[in-house]
């Protein structure tokens, strides 16, 4: 079979394309006169009998290509300029030069050169397409298309030109204008496939299904051995719920590409969703037994549903495949994935505990697992499962971690405690292990032990913004250290800003120093960025208070204590003394 290009890659090569046709192609010969320049065996001569004759432009140009032929663009750049001293009329000169500069990314330094160029040359094509490709690589897209309509007007039978600035208009949703340029394109190249298949995007775009699937049967016509007008066609088909047609679209994808996986995903689920179970079952069995020697089938179902979270389209998908893969553990895994984000936590809980502990999911398997269940509430199941799989030989330090966390919520610190120093035993640099186990210290009251683990985790981890803040407040509640802390907290701040919990720290680090006024400003800050948490709502009442702010302060406390679940007796206790 005859093989063509796509019509995408074709557009891509448009963009380098026009560089070399405006820069490098019509890099040859400056502004130089012929008599200028002696003939070889005068040249010769002169070597021979004295001193050779100062450089000119010609000798700094041809210095130019050969450095750009080893590479060294920066040195042409530099002989280039040094030609443009000698020559600073030469037209050739200043666009070769422009062009370099524009390669090497000096846009501003290209365009000043463009701009000398056209001045004088307002209708060099070549300067005008540079131009145009400047303005596009500054995102002035409708600068770049004024010099590229320009172009076309110069130049009309540029078929790049034409696909580059209808590309353009499609991508300004200017479809209208788009239509113009692939047309006029058309009408000079009938044969042109890639300006007949953007007319039909640009007739897609407006909704013209008829007119747009006329444009995409051309292409085909003139290419039968495309695939994007044919996935074009399924979209048009989709939209405008056309079942028979849209059959037979599939149905040529995959006898022409009978190996194209994305059309058969689509095939099948339109066979599923139209009542043709018998044919997507079949169609997706097919797939689970190809996904077992073909990693491009996973990968393919991931990107086209799961990245996508089109969860229900993937899991109907998944169990056709299980069909044919009963046993995949990357299908289970998959289906899992699907069923959470489906909200059905029971059902992906399941599929994940098909999940082999030799796949390489199997963690992502189990962590996600416990997730659903910390999700539901059920804390005593999670905790049960994770033991299960450590006791089955699964002392993985993620799973101690998180079975660690777990005891930590049922608040038993002394077995939350035991876990993660078995975590910390197996991977002793983790440094999440190491803030969980000051965490825990911290709840257990233990605050030593805590500062301890928490400076052993920012060891570690000198950019855990977490671990930084929860240090610093940790001082600056204890009312010690509080440059330490103050550095701790402005240093967590830079790498998470405003973040609401580390801009309370700080100004907790300002109310222990008896600053109020500043405490106050900063609390306020912090309340701001988080409304409902009852401890920063606590600390701006404790800083009204110390500016003797009683209304205020009393004012701050109440709404503390409706955002309290537990550990209301404090609150209300500072309530009731306001109010005496």
């Amino acid at each position: 079979m005859k093989s063509t290009p796509s019509i995408l890659f074709l557009l891509a090569l448009l963009l380098p394309l026009v560089i070399l046709i405006a820069g490098c192609g019509r890099f040859s010969v400056p502004d130089a006169n012929p008599a200028d320049l002696p003939p070889a065996r005068a040249v010769r001569s002169e070597v021979a009998q004295g001193p050779a004759p100062p450089p000119n432009s010609y000798y700094y140009f041809t210095e130019a290509q050969l450095l750009l032929k080893r590479g060294d663009r920066e040195g042409a750049i530099e002989m280039l300029k040094a030609a443009i001293e000698l020559d600073p009329d030469s037209i050739r000169l200043k666009h070769s030069l422009a062009t370099l500069y524009f390669m090497d990314k000096r846009v501003d330094e290209a365009d000043l050169l463009v701009s000398q160029v056209l001045a004088v040359r307002p209708q060099d094509v070549d300067a005008l397409t540079l131009r145009g490709r400047i303005k596009q690589s500054q995102k002035k897209t409708f600068e770049a298309l004024e010099a590229f309509e320009q172009v076309l007007k110069l130049t009309p039978d540029q078929q790049n030109i034409y696909l580059l600035v209808g590309g353009l208009y499609l991508q300004e949703n200017q479809y209208e204008q788009a239509q113009r340029v692939f047309k006029d394109l058309l009408a000079r190249f009938p044969s042109a496939y890639a300006g007949h298949f953007f007319l039909g995007r640009s007739l897609a775009k407006q909704g013209r299904h008829a007119d747009a699937e006329a444009a995409f049967q051309k292409t085909l016509e003139l290419q039968p051995d495309l695939l994007e007008p044919r996935l074009e066609l399924v979209k048009l088909y989709q939209e405008s719920n056309q079942d028979a047609k849209l059959n037979h679209a599939y149905a040529q994808i995959l006898e022409r590409f009978p190996q194209n996986i994305d059309a058969g995903f689509g095939l099948g689920l339109h066979y599923h969703k139209s009542g043709q179970m018998k044919e997507a079952a079949e169609l997706f069995e097919s797939l689970g037994k190809r996904s077992i020697g073909d990693g491009n089938v996973v990968r393919k179902l991931v990107d086209l549903y799961l990245d996508t979270e089109a969860y229900e389209d993937a899991s109907v998908i998944l169990a056709g495949m299980l069909t044919g893969a009963p046993a995949s553990s990357d299908l289970h895994y998959l289906q899992g994935v699907a069923k959470a984000g489906l909200d059905q936590p029971n059902e992906a809980i399941a599929a994940f505990g098909q999940v082999d502990p030799v796949s390489r999911f199997y963690e992502n398997a189990v962590v996600h697992t416990a997730v659903l269940y910390q999700e539901q509430g059920k804390i005593d199941a999670g905790i049960d499962f994770l033991k299960k799989v450590i006791g089955e030989g699964g002392r993985n330090a993620e799973f101690l971690l998180y079975l660690g966390s777990f005891q930590e919520e049922k608040g038993d610190f002394a077995a939350a405690a035991e876990t993660i120093r078995l975590g910390i035993r197996s991977d002793p640099e983790n440094g999440r292990l190491h803030f969980r186990q000051g965490v825990i210290y911290d709840k257990w009251g233990r605050k030593e032990d805590a500062i301890n683990s928490m400076k052993t985790a920012i060891r570690l981890e000198p950019d855990n913004a977490n671990a930084l803040n929860y240090l610093g407040y940790t001082y600056a509640d204890l009312g010690r250290e509080l440059d330490e802390a103050e550095r701790l907290i402005r240093k967590a701040l830079k790498l998470k800003p405003n973040d609401g919990y580390i801009t309370d720290s700080l100004g907790w680090v300002y109310y222990q120093r008896g600053e109020y006024e500043k405490a106050l400003s900063i609390l306020k800050k912090a309340s701001k960025l988080v409304p409902d948490d009852p401890i920063i709502l606590e600390h701006v009442g404790d800083a009204y208070l110390k500016l003797d702010d009683r209304q205020n302060a009393l004012r701050y406390y109440r709404k503390s204590l409706q955002k309290r679940d537990k550990d209301k007796e404090e609150i209300q206790r500072k309530i009731d003394a306001l109010l005496e």
